[in-house]
């Protein structure tokens, strides 16, 4: 691709609002193609006077030429040193979000202290990649404070992903970890709730026992539910052929003394 080609897929990550899908179509093409002209060009843009080119030059560094078959990012030290730097020297919610979840993507714990520094960012939208990021190292021990901590957040999808890192992508167990996600189970968002039985499933805490099976009784039963059943009942996956009466009864004859 010339760089003519390369510069309009550039110019149409500005495109739109930030979420929307044709600007990240065009970042997801600039990171598959990776080279070394895009990766010029999205360190030129994270210095750029722009805060949204500053954001999107992140996006693009975030994830080059990193695909489920390959963990390691094109130009990754150079992209963690433009990152960090930018991290540090960031004022505005956008690019500084970005650039924290591009840490996060990159897959180096160096960065976790310089992540959490931000947990406490009045931006719902920083503090949420904050969470992500972290949730990137879910095992880090400064990882998993700060998660525990974002578990309290007061946006609800910060709270998610917090909930998620700590109890699903995380391996670490404690008896404060175990508490968090107990009181979790309460959230008034149903996505927090779930992940948080999911994560007391996989620590094998006998207390979700009770509302596990009140879950499975009900007339359309989540994917994390199910996720939740196999695991208390030490399956890795789907129990083929089974539906929620089955996990139900399985786990009334594995936990007899829970059921009240």
């Amino acid at each position: 691709m010339n760089p003519e080609d390369i510069n309009e897929l550039f110019l149409r990550t500005l495109s739109g609002n930030y979420e929307d899908d044709a600007p990240w179509d065009a970042v997801a093409a600039l990171r598959r193609m990776g080279t070394r002209e895009v990766f010029d060009q999205a360190a030129a843009w994270c210095q750029s006077d722009v805060p949204l080119k500053r954001a999107r030059g992140a996006d693009v560094l975030a994830q080059l030429r990193k695909a489920p078959d390959c963990k390691v990012n094109a130009f990754s030290e150079e992209s963690y040193a433009l990152l960090t730097e930018l991290v540090q020297e960031e004022s505005h919610p956008r690019p500084l979000a970005s650039a924290i979840a591009a840490l996060g993507h990159l897959d180096n714990p160096s960065a976790v202290p310089m992540i959490a520094n931000f947990h406490a960012h009045p931006n719902a939208e920083v503090r949420y990649d904050v969470a992500f990021a972290l949730g990137c190292f879910p095992d880090e021990p400064r990882s998993v404070q700060v998660l525990v901590r974002l578990m309290r957040d007061a946006d609800e999808d910060v709270r998610d992903w917090a909930t998620f890192g700590v109890g699903v992508l995380g391996n670490s167990d404690s008896t404060e970890i175990r508490e968090a996600l107990f009181v979790a189970l309460a959230d008034a968002d149903e996505d927090v709730s779930e992940e948080a039985l999911v994560g007391l499933a996989k620590r094998k805490d006998r207390r979700i026992v009770p509302m596990l099976l009140a879950e499975l009784e009900k007339q359309e039963v989540g994917v994390r539910v199910i996720e939740a059943a196999y695991l208390m009942l030490d399956m890795q996956r789907e129990h083929e052929g089974w539906n929620a009466p089955d996990y139900a009864g399985a786990l009334r004859d594995r936990f007899p003394h829970e059921i009240t």
